[in-house]
């Protein structure tokens, strides 16, 4: 089965289940669905970051701090979000994601996911899946910051971390 057939749970505004549709059909014709962003950082803090494969579905070839993708019909945000992480990082027996937030991503063209941000230590060495990811490395925040204006971000990921720091502010050190 190709990502486009994964069958999506479809949601309102307030994140109830109205119906279900192919992954395909639902970017097409802009149905709200549910996402999981991952933030995930190695022992010494990096985070990792990476260029997503010219063969993805949305957002080709553009860089991402997160991993993360589409919550399947059914499943629950954090299942998805350990689903997702293990996949896109190429590691098993990660620790669960933590739950941060979530928030309605909403686009120029009209379509919108709610979209849960998590964040994980991984201590394992990774190995991507080359369906997905192009390049990959762990930086330093401060280099990912020094980067945000010169490489093209996804940009559900860009306001996802955008948030994810205001959200960090707020909460004050840890």
């Amino acid at each position: 089965m190709s990502s486009a057939d994964e069958i999506l749970d479809i949601v309102d505004e307030n994140d109830r289940v109205v119906g279900q549709s192919p992954r395909g059909q639902a970017y097409a014709e802009g149905l709200r669905h549910r996402c999981v962003f991952i933030q995930a950082r190695d022992a010494e803090g990096r985070l990792f970051v990476h260029r997503r494969t010219p063969a993805k579905l949305v957002f080709p070839s553009m860089y991402d701090m997160f991993v993360g993708g589409v919550v399947g019909a059914g499943e629950s945000y954090d299942t998805a979000a350990l689903r997702e992480a293990e996949e896109e990082l190429g590691v098993s027996g990660l620790p669960r994601p933590r739950f941060l937030f979530k928030f309605l991503y909403e686009n120029d063209a009209g379509h919108s996911w709610w979209s849960a941000v998590y964040e994980v230590r991984c201590e394992l060495p990774v190995n991507p899946q080359v369906e997905e990811v192009d390049w990959h490395a762990f930086l330093p925040e401060e280099e990912v910051l020094a980067r945000i204006d010169d490489w093209a971000w996804v940009p559900d990921g860009l306001d996802a971390y955008h948030r994810l720091r205001a959200h960090r502010a707020a909460e004050g050190p840890r």
